[in-house]
């Protein structure tokens, strides 16, 4: 199991998943491959101009190369392990290789939530998204993340699921069975409810107000 499974409560379900938008690689990649591939051709060029420092130059070159390769690297698993993530019941963002940090925010405390992209993340699919919550965190900032859209519709059927939910624990008798039954198949939909559960909660509503 892996980490972020280990995240997840009894019954709840990742329902999308994204990282940060490739694009945030670009200057990394030309930065630190550059430089890399210059330190390797000075070595180069420092062995053909004094064969006689061949073996001192060529290994101080290869090792000031792996430098930047190096940094690269780590700033590539650190993209890997960048994760948003829409589950049943919350955003989690989780970031760090080794060490960990871990940012929820409840669907229920959810108040608003704004989308940013410009028109080259529109023509590429990227974005920010700040979800403002009624936590002490107040609002949630994801950057430059991959499919943001998608990512906002997720978290907002949910929501409205998990909201129907909670209406429908709360309905009276009198409630309209009509309703009722759109709260319930809502939550089918959305994987609160499994497909036993909802035919008996149907049928249980249909009893009670045949």
């Amino acid at each position: 199991m892996g980490y972020i499974e280990r995240l997840l409560g009894e019954n709840e379900q990742i329902l999308f998943r994204t990282h940060p938008h490739p694009v945030v690689l670009l200057r990394p990649v030309l930065g630190y491959g550059a430089l890399t591939g210059v330190l390797i051709g000075l070595a180069l060029a420092g062995e053909a101009a004094f064969p006689t420092l061949t073996p001192p130059l060529l290994i101080a070159g290869l090792a000031l190369a792996a430098i930047p390769l190096i940094l690269l690297i780590h700033t590539l698993l650190r993209w890997w392990n960048e994760v948003y993530l829409v589950t049943t019941r919350r955003v989690v963002q989780v970031e760090g290789i080794l060490n960990k940090s871990v940012m929820d925010s409840s669907l229920e405390k959810v108040n608003d939530v704004m989308l940013r992209q410009s028109l080259l993340g529109r023509l590429l699919n990227y974005g920010d998204i700040e979800i403002l919550t009624a936590s002490e965190i107040g609002v949630n900032r994801l950057r430059c993340i991959a499919d943001p859209l998608r990512f906002k519709q997720v978290m907002l059927d949910q929501k409205a699921a998990l909201e129907g939910r909670f209406a429908l624990e709360g309905e009276e008798g009198g409630e309209d069975r009509a309703r009722l039954l759109m709260h319930l198949e809502a939550l089918r939909r959305s994987g609160l409810l499994s497909e036993e559960e909802f035919e008996a909660k149907r049928q249980a509503l249909l009893k009670s107000q045949g």
